[in-house]
């Protein structure tokens, strides 16, 4: 029966027509049954340590999405995969609104010098929100594994970046080793930042504790502390920095994106997660973004990346999309939803869920 139904909904859904606010992400009719990608929305920003409204992140997607053309002229017929996205758990974003303004008094404390006479007021807060952080990994980790066994896609789309952690684990247990493309303005490799373990600004930190992570390549970082270049210099290359500026330097010097994507993709393994801080792009085009960095990725460039590591023969096991905030106009979730749709189908491609002009059959 199931089968009859999304028969049906290929053969009379209309790609060309005004995107159907009652239906799914991008307009699409599927539900997350029927869809070979499933996005999964974690509406959580607890740590975030600038500005806030990342948990609004995957509704403003969502919301967006309605405005995105379905048509893409490396892959015929993209639609076609079947995306879907998840009801947004509306029990995490509760937690999150009222931790959010826990973190935010104790990071306020912080920065105030930690003052005595306050201190005993934050003395469980960093212990209390490492246990829900830890909560939260654990609910991500069976929902996506869950999906994973059913033979789904699975792109978790954020909320602050510390959101796709328990993500990763799901797939350490399904893959004997990958490497993780982080496109991204920061490092995020610092431990417990600000006293939270599972902070936004330590997910690749965390992500590191896992074996199976063999490399880490970080391309578009702009912002760095002395504590992460030295954990990257002392990683025996198991982190390989792209700097923004080395990055940029090259291009003024007349070196093409082709071939410095090429010596990007040659640090990766075949497996690759690929997981997306929107601030790694120009903050022109994510001006809400939670902590936003001049410089940074123009748009085709960051999609002629993760074409190319398709393109490469490589496989996207994974991926996630995080720190999109709404800000004052719509352009944030505009941005943000073109960019989950060309995830979903190139992570597709990579998959042999759909074909892409120039791969071989």
């Amino acid at each position: 029966m199931a089968s009859t139904s999304l028969e049906k909904k290929l053969a009379e859904f209309d790609p060309n027509g005004v995107g159907d606010a009652s239906g799914g992400l991008f307009g699409l009719p599927f539900t997350p049954a029927e869809a070979q990608v499933v996005v999964v929305p974690v509406p959580w920003e607890v740590t975030v340590s600038y500005q806030a409204g990342t948990a609004q992140g995957p509704a403003a997607i969502h919301e967006a999405s309605m405005q995105v053309d379905l048509y893409d002229p490396d892959v015929a017929d993209a639609w076609r995969l079947g995306i879907a996205m998840e009801d947004i758990d509306e029990n995490w974003a509760a937690q999150s609104h009222a931790l959010r303004a826990q973190a935010a008094e104790y990071i306020g404390w912080l920065e105030e010098g930690r003052p005595s006479k306050k201190g005993a007021s934050f003395a469980t807060v960093p212990a209390s929100i490492t246990a829900k952080g830890k909560e939260l990994l654990l609910w991500l980790k069976e929902k996506t594994g869950a999906l994973l066994d059913a033979g789904k896609g699975v792109v978790v789309l954020g909320g602050d970046h510390s959101t796709p952690l328990g993500y990763m684990h799901a797939l350490a247990e399904r893959h004997e080793e990958f490497g993780i493309l982080q496109i991204d303005a920061h490092c995020d490799l610092r431990p417990a930042y600000e006293g939270f373990e599972y902070s936004h600004a330590s997910i690749m930190y965390n992500a590191l504790q896992l074996p199976q992570v063999k490399k880490l390549v970080q391309v578009g970082i702009r912002d760095l502390c002395q504590q992460e270049a030295d954990l990257i210099a002392q990683s025996g290359g198991r982190v390989a920095m792209f700097h923004h500026r080395s990055l940029r330097d090259q291009m003024y010097e007349k070196k093409s994106w082709k071939k410095m994507c090429g010596k990007i993709i040659a640090q990766l393994p075949q497996k690759v997660y690929l997981s997306f801080d929107i601030d790694g792009l120009d903050p022109k085009l994510c001006p809400g973004t939670g902590t936003p960095v001049p410089g940074g990725l123009e748009f085709e460039e960051a999609l002629y990346l993760i074409r190319a590591v398709v393109r490469s023969g490589r496989q996207i096991i994974g991926c996630d999309l995080n720190e999109v905030a709404p800000g004052e106009t719509d352009w944030n979730g505009n941005v943000g939803a073109r960019l989950l749709y060309q995830m979903c189908n190139w992570m597709a491609v990579s998959q042999g869920r759909l074909k892409a002009t120039g791969m071989e059959s």
